[in-house]
């Protein structure tokens, strides 16, 4: 059985093809994520607001606290 060894074109044009399939056929670069922080938590952020935050209890007398 004789062996038969490509030549330089065809390695080439093989090479190539190889190349354009990957092109074509790869997965899409997965997209960065946006920011994953919604308005209202950003601006809670950016104030300082907690949701475990002692709050004062308008209709208690003596400025009396409530915890969540």
């Amino acid at each position: 059985m004789a062996e038969k060894t490509a030549t330089g074109d065809e390695a080439a044009a093989i090479a190539a093809a190889v190349a354009r399939f990957e092109q074509e056929f790869s997965a899409a670069p997965a997209e960065e994520p946006q920011d994953t922080i919604g308005p209202w938590q950003r601006a809670a952020l950016l104030e300082g607001v907690g949701a475990k935050q002692d709050i004062q209890d308008p209709q208690a007398r003596g400025g009396a606290r409530w915890q969540s």
